[in-house]
């Protein structure tokens, strides 16, 4: 395990359950986000309130009591929605900052004689188009919004200043994350934890329409994990579940009253963002790798969530 890492995005759902996991390593962290990231009970980190669109805000991350990070893990955005309906906002944030952070961990690296691990959190949603049955390595990625577009764009980036021997990249391409705590996100997947989340709180949720899904732990989990590279691409393993599967898992730990609380209206722009992702994968080179699957469906994880909301965790 790296000695410094620096998480940007580090105040979202899933930064946040990434520092924590990596709080319990020997290791100094750097949290970047918009706003200032909380830190770990168990860490002593450093956070930061920057604006990850300039250069010199990024360039401070490198000139922190730490140091030079030994690992980056790039994890801001803008969410599927937010970027299809501000354009140009979402290429700032999704590709633009990406250039930006990959310049300066070129620059800093250089100086420091360290040549920097980048981790960087793409999509599922770089494809799209007609798609096979199973997605594999070779299904050509094809995004049809835009913030597929700043994923892709960003990975060709990660590529090619690995390639160069600027840093040494890693893509993860994750799959749709189920259950998110907190506020409803600017996501076109978040529907997908909505139908969840708000239900088992008491709240009425929309649902505008399925999808493949994993588990927030089992993400931080893999985000943590060191592994050997033969691809610098990543389709981390999730599972497939329907919104009937959801709705199921729903009724049996919440009951009706809970499912009862679901609302139907179809969006034609979810409806089209979410219908062109693919929802299975051909999971055999992530698993050997040693990355896992959470079993059993969607019942254990909205128990979880259930068990989460009853602790005052969600």
């Amino acid at each position: 395990m790296s000695n410094t890492v620096l998480i940007t995005g580090a105040a979202g759902f899933l930064g946040s359950l990434l520092s924590e996991t990596l709080a319990t390593f020997n290791v100094r962290l750097i949290l970047a986000d918009i706003v200032e990231p909380k830190s770990p009970k168990s860490s002593d980190a450093v956070t930061v309130k920057v604006d990850l669109t300039a250069r010199e805000s990024i360039d401070n991350l490198f000139k922190t009591q730490f140091g030079v990070p030994d690992t980056i893990y790039c994890l801001h955005g803008i969410m599927s929605r937010g970027a299809e309906e501000n354009f140009d906002f979402g290429l700032q944030v999704n590709f633009d900052s990406i250039r930006l952070m990959l310049q300066a961990a070129r620059d800093f690296g250089t100086q420091s004689a360290t040549l920097i691990k980048f981790i960087f959190a793409s999509s599922l949603a770089v494809y799209g188009g007609p798609l096979p049955h199973t997605v594999t390595s070779d299904t050509i990625a094809t995004p049809e919004g835009a913030y597929g577009l700043g994923k892709l764009a960003s990975e060709l980036f990660v590529n090619e200043f690995s390639r160069r021997g600027f840093v040494d990249g890693r893509i993860l391409r994750l799959p749709t994350i189920a259950v998110r705590h907190g506020a409803p996100a600017a996501a076109t997947s978040a529907f997908i934890s909505g139908i969840i989340r708000e239900p088992l709180k008491g709240i009425e949720s929309l649902c505008p329409i399925g999808d493949s899904l994993d588990s927030p732990r089992a993400r931080a989990r893999a985000l943590a994990r060191q592994f050997p590279l033969h691809s610098r691409v990543v389709c981390l393993p999730g599972f497939t579940a329907t919104v009937r599967d959801e709705l199921d898992a729903l009724e049996k730990v919440g009951g009706k009253p809970a499912l009862d609380l679901v609302r139907f209206k179809d969006d034609p722009v979810s409806r089209r963002l979410v219908s062109s992702w693919p929802s299975r994968f051909d999971n055999t080179y992530a698993l050997s790798l040693g990355f896992v699957v959470d079993e059993g469906g969607m019942e254990p994880i909205v128990r979880r969530f259930r068990e989460d909301i009853e602790a005052g965790r969600a």
